[in-house]
């Protein structure tokens, strides 16, 4: 655990003065309401792995989360949210940066994947950290008077790249795996939130910025046998029983920012860093469904890419409001500092969407790239992926093939209709390109070890992004459960062969 003194009162109450005054001379920006003299606070919850339908108010009828959809209905709920990358690391990355994991070279889970005889091309060398030049969440906001705290799960960086260094007043790890109990679950959700709570204490009286990361729901997990039975009805038990759980915690937090009249001036987001896992991993045959999503977690098609997002913030954002505007969650700091008027931030790959937030202005028009070229856990390649409108292409780079999907008539990505729309795959797959060089993405190089009997084996023979495990038989199951005992085992290169690899 990483801690600092609490901020003097004095020096914050003479930043706010003077970025009060700052306020009033510059206004508030289009689609915000009126500054006040204090700013609003800012909580902002980051979940693990949670799928685009885990929560009943995206439609999953087998999970209960009464809080969330309160929420919900209080403020605006996203349904075409995306991440930065569909892997926790650099999601996490453009959250607290505001740029592309790829500009970053941080481009998969931290440390990685090791390479393995099955891949047709090496991944690049990664870097370990965001390192301590870029200018994350905090700093953008403690010039206005902010006391911030980074809670939960980083993994953005090790010793000597945490929270603290990266200019957060007040960190807290807690603890990833925990034993279920009255009072805990299995991720150390209610010590996270209590912690969070500790901090909106001692800092009421001023403007504070928590970022709550919790390691739910991620694998492994586990709840209390009654929870379970609960929950017998859901299509995982045991993870209905920790969506629940994480659904309580949100609940504690929320009720206590009424209980200290902090709710009408807070905005508090809800998201994921991912979408869910949908394949066996770890200990669990069986995790979630984004269905009616092609994939998920590792994956640049929807079901890996689209994360829920909620956004309640009391007369500045519409109560009730569903939002189908695509954003991306590099978005984050520029739409923060606009619905806190405060200055909009420079050379960042994320724009503010606070427009199409607060009802006021239309969302940002642009495509959306994504740059992926690793090998993963889930099954997924080296692949980049552009959403163009309700067009989408998908490039894999280690077959030269890509894929087209039209959304607004094919939501679960089921019909590749590259051949028929050649122009328009040339294009995107341009802009890809030219998008790739301009932010200097790492790029990938063969791999002259690869066994190809094992690379079809397990990428081509079983293709896991067309597993839908909501309507797969016994049979499929089965498969899949082989198909993950061969990702498992597959044997590590020789670190000679790699000497020359390109970064």
């Amino acid at each position: 655990m990483n801690t600092t003194p609490r901020i003097p009162a004095t020096a914050i109450r003479s930043t706010l003065a003077a970025a009060a005054a700052a306020l009033a001379l510059c206004g508030a920006p289009d689609g915000v309401r009126a500054a006040e003299a204090r700013p609003p606070n800012i909580v902002f919850i980051l979940c693990d792995d949670l799928g685009i339908n885990d929560l009943a108010c995206y439609g999953r009828s087998d999970h209960r989360t009464p809080n969330l959809d309160r929420l919900a209905a209080q403020g605006a709920r996203f349904t075409s949210a995306y991440c930065a990358q569909p892997i926790c690391s650099p999601s996490r990355a453009a959250i607290l940066t505001g740029k592309t994991p790829a500009r970053l070279h941080l481009t998969t889970f931290l440390p990685g994947r090791p390479d393995r005889l099955s891949q047709r091309l090496l991944h690049p060398e990664i870097r370990m950290q965001v390192g301590l030049e870029e200018k994350m969440l905090p700093r953008y906001f403690k010039p206005a008077g902010y006391a911030t705290a980074a809670l939960g799960k980083w993994h953005v960086g090790g010793k000597e790249f945490g929270p603290v260094e990266h200019g957060f007043d007040f960190a807290e790890g807690g603890q990833a795996r925990t034993v279920p109990s009255a009072t805990e679950g299995s991720k150390g959700e209610y010590e996270l939130t209590a912690a969070a709570i500790r901090f909106i204490e001692e800092n009421k009286d001023r403007p504070f910025l928590v970022y709550l990361a919790h390691n739910t729901p991620h694998i492994p997990y586990a709840a209390l046998p009654e929870q379970i039975a609960k929950n017998a009805k859901a299509f995982e038990p045991v993870y209905a029983s920790v969506i629940e759980t994480l659904d309580d915690t949100v609940g504690r937090l929320l009720a206590r920012l009424d209980a200290l009249k902090l709710a009408d001036n807070t905005i508090v987001v809800f998201t994921s860093d991912n979408g869910g896992l949908h394949v066996p991993e770890g200990p669990h045959p069986r995790i979630t469904h984004n269905t009616p999503f092609r994939a998920g977690k590792g994956y640049a098609y929807e079901g890996g890419l689209r994360i829920p997002l909620i956004v309640r913030w009391p007369g500045g954002v519409p109560a009730g409001t569903t939002i189908d505007a695509p954003v991306v969650n590099t978005d984050w700091i520029p739409t923060l500092l606009d619905l806190a008027g405060l200055p909009a931030p420079t050379g960042l790959d994320g724009v503010s969407f606070a427009g199409v937030l607060t009802g006021r202005g239309p969302a940002p028009q642009r495509r959306l790239f994504w740059h992926f070229p690793h090998y993963t856990n889930q099954g997924s390649r080296p692949h980049g992926a552009v959403r163009d409108g309700t067009w989408t292409l998908v490039e894999y780079y280690d077959a030269d093939v890509c894929e087209l999907y039209d959304l607004s008539a094919d939501i679960g990505e089921a019909r590749n209709v590259a051949k028929d729309h050649p122009d328009r795959v040339a294009a995107l797959r341009a802009a890809l390109a030219a998008w790739r060089v301009a932010v200097g993405a790492q790029t990938n190089t063969p791999n002259a070890a690869v066994d190809e009997a094992l690379y079809r084996s397990l990428y081509v023979d079983v293709d896991a992004s067309r597993f839908d495990p909501a309507r797969a038989g016994d049979a499929e199951w089965a498969r899949m459960q082989e198909w993950r005992k061969g990702m498992n085992s597959a044997p590590p290169v020789n670190p000679q062969q790699k000497k020359n690899r390109k970064r």
